[in-house]
């Protein structure tokens, strides 16, 4: 089946997806709100599998990219799930210790696309972390339903402090400098949000398309904070008013950028909705903050 953009779709029916991948709307409900889109041809569940991931063929950085050294570590969280896992990679070329970047995944999990997202970082000269919040679990399944399913059982307090603990730990590296900074998608975006509110010594936080923190944490941040928004996306721009209030009222250092025409999970270039314009600029955006604050 040919990729398709977003642009092909119907607005209503990105919307569905949108609610489907959050868990508000389970497959079953899905097709058959989608059925009134199956035309041409096209059935519901090949719009549905339209919409789905494809990692392969989006990939940026191969795993063996020979640039490249790191792989599958564990890192004690004994305030949340006890020991856990990631993914650490960094450049082989240089010596001496570099910035790090914790990369907070969406909710799915550890998957390919993070991966990629995380050896990308790590060409950029940074040692680049993304820990798997579904490592208690079993990790990361193989399957995006199944991951999902996953997600709904995990302790959102347990799994705070398994990114609390993955920061520290990444801090503590003899590769690392000391200076991190996060960067989450979606609910790693909305992670992100929080970690910056959290963590006094975060260098810098990037939210891509993330959930705000509660409001009254909001005078506790003290990192910058860069945030990309989607401009279809009412789910999470609702929340942006009072999130920029609350900045603004501590004379937080921030920036936010809203970028036209795009969906949430722009950025994700395995999906249809990935908006390759917007995510470049989202990208060049992302590396200036994290090189003006870290150091890289």
């Amino acid at each position: 089946m040919p990729r398709r953009s977003a642009h092909e779709f119907d607005q209503e029916l990105l919307v569905l997806f949108d609610a489907y991948v959050h868990g508000d709307l389970d497959r079953r409900g899905f097709l058959e709100r989608a059925a009134k889109f199956a035309v041409g041809g096209w059935t519901a569940a090949m719009l549905l599998d339209a919409l789905q991931p494809d990692f392969a063929g989006a990939q940026v950085v191969a795993p063996e990219d020979a640039r490249l050294r790191g792989g599958r570590v564990e890192y004690p969280s004994p305030r949340g799930s006890g020991p856990m896992r990631g993914y650490l990679v960094r450049p082989v070329a240089g010596s001496g210790a570099l910035p790090g970047v914790l990369v907070v995944h969406e909710n799915r999990g550890l998957n390919p696309h993070i991966e990629d997202v995380t050896r990308r970082f790590a060409l950029e000269r940074y040692v680049a972390f993304a820990p798997d919040a579904l490592a208690p679990l079993g990790g990361y399944p193989g399957d995006e339903d199944q991951a999902r399913a996953k997600f709904r059982e995990l302790d959102p307090a347990k799994s705070r402090a398994d990114f609390v603990a993955a920061y520290e730990w990444l801090r503590a590296r003899p590769d690392c400098s000391g200076r991190v900074g996060a960067v989450g998608f979606c609910w790693g975006g909305g992670l992100v949000n929080w970690l910056a509110t959290e963590l006094p010594d975060l260098a810098a936080a990037v939210a891509f398309y993330g959930s705000p923190p509660d409001t009254a944490d909001v005078p506790k941040a003290r990192s910058p904070l860069l945030v990309h928004s989607a401009e279809h996306d009412e789910r999470i721009n609702a929340g942006w008013p009072a999130h920029e209030a609350a900045l603004e009222a501590a004379g937080a250092r921030y920036e936010r950028h809203l970028y036209p025409g795009t969906q949430h999970g722009f950025h994700n270039d395995t999906t249809p909705r990935f908006d390759a314009a917007a995510a470049a600029l989202a990208w060049e955006r992302t590396l200036a903050f994290l090189d003006r604050h870290l150091g890289g």
